[in-house]
């Protein structure tokens, strides 16, 4: 987004707000489909920004719906069932019709356990309508199941003629900076597909498979999974599997990180025992990047208007909660953070708005914009008071 811009949004909308730019969404998504070829489809995870999802569900192949609130933020904007894969530890029977009266036969379901199977399972039975599902193979956590309960649901599916059990769901984690761990997670998948086609007589038709991509967030430690020659090695790996089917990318973080800005004002500054503090009205609640430990390392950040005048110095940039932790960054070269002045931390289209710890100290949740040169401006929230969630009369 070019600073014009950002200085737009500056003008006409109260600290601290989000902004996400669909054009760079847009620009990002060309550039993952160009270095991971046409045959590899991606899946958007909306966990990671859900005020993008209606955009991206234009681009992607498919959408991840993890909660029944995601399910009912795609079903109030009217996503296309054929887009949704229907997600998440824990999906509740009493659920269940809403979505399949949306989704009918034409969304597909990942059953986390064996008990997600049986009530897919019985409610296809019961129901006479086809149900499409994904057996997630665990990594090791509380995600998924082993490779016996899949086994298992293989088995079973025969008591159920219509339950479908189209592929296999894997993800194991994120910001995976190389390609050795994917490496070993498809070869771990290539040997359980060959095992289920022997011992189960089981052909698995397609893989949906989280890869992790990492994002290079901070100044001076760049992912070089997330470049193209990164993901064009992925696509190498994919490609070089023995199994062969369909194969989706599931990503969020790395699809949408690059999207967004948070822009918070500079409301007073000081400095402690050599140290130079500025305090924001934003703060940790509201700013997330993974792999941040107390502002030990300094993103990329844009000062309005620019900090021409006077020496460089480095600053701590803190926000206005009441706690140690506050610390957005450490050791940010500026030379002129004086009150008044706004900063816009750049690559926050991923979790920001949505993991931080929004209800402390009572805060407003910030704003949120959305921006595109064919639309421009749109306000998707308005600032908004928490303090009546926190109170008991």
């Amino acid at each position: 987004m070019k600073r014009e811009e950002l200085e737009t949004a500056i003008l006409k909308y109260e600290t601290p707000f989000y902004v996400y730019d669909l054009d760079i969404l847009t620009q990002e998504m060309a550039r993952f489909r160009k270095c991971l070829g046409e045959q590899i489809k991606i899946c958007f995870a909306m966990k990671a920004n859900p005020f993008v999802v209606k955009h991206m569900s234009e681009l992607a192949d498919r959408i991840e719906v993890c909660s029944m609130g995601e399910f009912k933020i795609c079903k109030e904007l009217g996503i296309a069932p054929e887009k949704l894969l229907i997600s998440g530890v824990l999906k509740e029977t009493k659920d269940l019709p809403e979505i399949t009266e949306y989704c009918g036969t034409r969304s597909v379901y990942t059953a986390e356990s064996f008990q997600q199977f049986q009530y897919l399972a019985e409610f296809s039975l019961k129901q006479s309508e086809e149900v499409h599902i994904y057996p997630r193979l665990t990594s090791g956590n509380q995600f998924g199941v082993n490779k016996e309960d899949i086994c298992q649901m293989i088995r079973a599916k025969a008591d159920y003629p219509m339950l479908h059990i189209d592929g296999i769901h894997y993800f194991s984690g994120t910001q995976k900076k190389n390609s050795k761990v994917i490496m070993k997670e498809l070869n771990l998948l290539d040997e359980f597909f060959e095992q289920l086609e022997k011992e189960e007589g089981f052909q698995v038709e397609a893989l949906e498979y989280g890869p992790g991509v990492g994002v290079s967030y901070f100044q001076g430690k760049e992912v070089p999974l997330f470049e193209e020659e990164g993901l064009q090695e992925i696509a190498s790996l994919v490609q070089n599997m023995k199994w062969k089917g369909t194969v989706t990318l599931e990503m969020g973080r790395a699809l949408s990180a690059l999207c967004g800005y948070y822009v918070t004002q500079i409301k007073d500054a000081k400095t402690n025992e050599d140290i130079n503090y500025c305090i924001v009205d934003g703060g940790c609640h509201q700013l997330n990047y993974d792999g941040q430990i107390r502002g030990m390392y300094v993103p990329k950040i844009q000062v309005f208007p620019e900090d021409n005048d006077g020496e460089e110095k480095e600053w701590t940039v803190c926000g206005s909660l009441c706690t140690f932790n506050d610390v957005l960054c450490s050791g940010f070269k500026a030379k002129d953070l004086s009150i008044g002045k706004f900063l816009a931390f750049e690559r926050v289209g991923a979790y920001s708005s949505m993991e931080g710890m929004a209800l402390f100290l009572s805060h407003e949740l910030p704003g949120v914009v959305i921006y595109s040169e064919k639309d421009s401006w749109q306000e998707a929230r308005k600032k908004t008071d928490t303090y009546n969630f926190n109170m008991f009369k």
